[in-house]
C-alpha cells in the first residue's frame, strides 16, 4: 500500500468514497443526502486540503485531507473504502497526517469525529476536546478530539 497526493480528476471519486464510507455505518438515504455537500470535494479544494490517498494495487482505498494552516490544523476529512475497513489503511493514513503536519510545522490539529470513529482517534491519540456542531445535520454534534504531534 502507498500513499501519494490526490489528483484533480479524482475528486468525484472521492466525494463517492467518502458516502460509502459513511454509509458502511448503517446510516439511512435522507442523513446520507444531507451529508452529501459536506463530504464532497472538487478539484481545486483537493491541493489546498492537503488530500492524500491511500493505493493499493492501483485502488484508492481511502483518504485524508490536513487542513489549516500551522500550528494548529484540522484533519478535516478521513474515508476508507467500506471493503478495506479493518486493514490498516485507516492507521496508515493517520499516520502520514501526523507526519506530514509535523514536516509542516503543526504541532497539533483537530479532529471532529463520526461516532462510529471516536474509538479509532482515540487509539490514535486524539483527546476529546469538547463537542461541536454537525456540518450537516441541524442539533446533532461530534466529539472534537485534539492530537498534539510530537517534536
Amino acid at each position: 500500500m502507498s500513499i501519494r497526493p490526490a489528483r484533480d480528476g479524482e475528486a468525484g471519486f472521492l466525494s463517492d468514497l467518502a458516502l460509502r464510507s459513511k454509509a458502511h455505518w448503517g446510516y439511512d438515504a435522507e442523513f446520507l443526502a444531507a451529508c452529501r455537500e459536506e463530504l464532497s470535494l472538487s478539484g481545486p479544494e483537493l491541493a489546498g486540503r492537503r488530500t492524500a490517498v491511500a493505493e493499493r494495487d492501483g485502488r484508492i482505498v481511502g483518504f485524508t485531507t490536513l487542513e489549516g494552516e500551522p500550528p494548529q490544523g484540522v484533519l478535516g476529512m478521513m474515508f476508507v473504502d467500506p471493503d478495506a475497513i479493518g486493514q490498516g489503511v485507516g492507521r496508515l493514513l493517520f499516520t502520514h497526517v501526523v507526519e506530514t503536519a509535523r514536516a509542516l510545522g503543526f504541532t497539533r490539529f483537530t479532529i471532529d469525529a463520526d461516532p462510529n470513529a471516536e474509538p479509532f482517534y482515540e487509539a490514535m491519540g486524539g483527546v476529546p476536546a469538547g463537542r461541536v456542531p454537525s456540518g450537516s445535520i441541524p442539533g446533532r454534534t461530534l466529539t472534537r478530539y485534539l492530537r498534539t504531534i510530537p517534536e
